[in-house]
């Protein structure tokens, strides 16, 4: 591994991800779109549920849109051809794959600064914890969408495959990650599924967040969705092939 050729790899795909301004706007747009549609679904409804589920949908859509932009991308490089001719040359696996992952991190952070911005700032989403770490929380849930979403590339075959891994791998989380119903009142079987999930962290700590919970939970949180991550990116650079056969 070498940090000089990983950067290399980084800044190729910051460029190709600054010229496709569909890709930039599936990444920006999309999930300030998402939570403002939300939060007008709820705007006539007592009891203010827009702050009950704000904070998990602030980790929830980073996440899934982060999963799809990766997974795809890094496929169309094996199957045209690209990454087989990148691997020729000095560079590993594991630069590929963190290139990768810190250009994806570095859009994944301008991503959750607008959502952030635009639910705490535009559409009033009430936080008990503080905004920043909300910030951190969020960017550390795009990149654990990220990371998985190279861990999936390594296994499909074409693009369609990797959506496929959608309702395989990222649904199931959705809806047992506690942000609709809480993990400790689902059955004994879901709710230990749940604890292996790293979706379920990702969104305990914005509930923590938004409850006003100690910065310690937060972080312990926050901890559990990092070695997600990285276990991840270590598997998906074991895994990953040269091309498309």
């Amino acid at each position: 591994m070498s940090p000089r050729v990983t950067l290399a790899v980084a800044a190729r795909v910051l460029t190709q991800v600054r010229r496709d301004h569909r890709t930039l706007a599936m990444l920006l747009v999309v999930p300030c779109l998402l939570i403002s549609l939300l939060w007008w679904m709820f705007e006539e409804l007592p009891g203010d549920p827009f702050d009950r589920f704000g904070p998990g949908l602030l980790a929830m859509f980073p996440f899934i849109v982060m999963f799809l932009v990766t997974s795809v991308t890094t496929l169309r490089e094996r199957s045209s051809g690209t990454l087989e001719r990148l691997l020729t040359m000095p560079l590993g696996r594991l630069d590929f794959l963190l290139g990768y992952a810190l250009a994806f991190g570095l859009v994944a952070t301008v991503q959750s600064a607008l959502a952030v911005a635009l639910g705490v700032g535009v559409l009033g989403l009430d936080v008990e914890g503080s905004v920043w770490l909300l910030g951190v929380v969020a960017v550390a849930d795009a990149v654990l969408g990220t990371a998985l979403g190279l861990l999936v590339s390594a296994f499909a075959t074409t693009e369609f495959q990797a959506v496929q891994f959608m309702p395989a791998l990222v649904l199931p989380q959705v809806l047992l990650c506690g942000l609709f119903v809480p993990r400790e009142s689902m059955p004994g079987l879901l709710e230990a599924v749940s604890d292996v999930l790293p979706l379920s962290y990702a969104v305990d700590a914005m509930q923590e967040l938004g409850a006003g919970a100690d910065a310690v939970e937060v972080w312990r949180s926050v901890a559990v969705v990092a070695c997600f991550t990285l276990a991840a990116l270590g598997l998906g650079a074991a895994t990953l092939r040269r091309r498309t056969p």
